[in-house]
């Protein structure tokens, strides 16, 4: 029984990986929304790093591709890498990241759309789940943003940080518990996130 054929994806990443700079800027103009996805759904869409970070994943996947061996699909493998490197720059620019959020809350609407009131509170959501991944180590936001953000499952996110399955539960059992602690008292927090007290 023959092995079944790389589709076009995984024949495209093998090649970058090898060197083949076609094959490289192929793969990345196909894999490049879903990295943007992926780092809007870790620092928002908004913010004020977000093409660098989107161009410093690209890079990392690049250079993570040599490493490539076809295991998974090359969009999961980069949604990984892109995840990673946006938990990473998140961490390192919460101060700023916390100031742009403050003047977008701050500036005047120039063009004011009505839009409803579930996408407005999903939208504050996004926006206090953000800020509590901050208050988080990097460890367990990493862990966090992998597991229910792209809906890895605890093998993918142990493959991903290289840590044992346990120890990804771990973090997640960590991870849950300060969110938890921390949504308790404050009541603002709980109020945006619909959580019953």
């Amino acid at each position: 029984m023959r092995e079944p054929r790389p589709d076009a994806d995984t024949t495209l990443a093998l090649q970058a990986g090898a060197g083949d700079l076609e094959a490289t800027t192929a793969l990345l103009r196909r894999l490049g929304p879903r990295l943007k996805r992926v780092v809007a759904m870790v620092l928002g869409g908004g913010h004020a790093e977000f093409d660098d970070v989107v161009q410093q994943s690209m890079i990392a996947v690049v250079q993570a591709l040599p490493a490539y061996r076809a295991e998974s699909q090359p969009a999961s493998y980069a949604s990984r890498i892109a995840a990673r490197t946006a938990v990473a720059a998140k961490r390192r620019c919460s101060v700023s990241l916390r100031r742009h959020q403050q003047m977008a809350l701050d500036a005047p609407d120039v063009t004011p759309v009505p839009t409803p009131s579930d996408e407005s509170a999903a939208a504050r959501r996004r926006r206090v789940t953000r800020e509590l991944l901050d208050e988080l180590s990097l460890e367990q936001a990493e862990t966090l943003a992998l597991r229910f953000m792209l809906g890895c499952s605890l093998g993918e996110v142990a493959e991903a940080t290289q840590v044992p399955v346990n120890t990804v539960r771990s973090r997640l059992r960590l991870a849950k518990a300060a969110l938890r602690k921390r949504i308790e008292s404050d009541a603002r927090l709980a109020d945006e996130l619909e959580v019953e007290r």
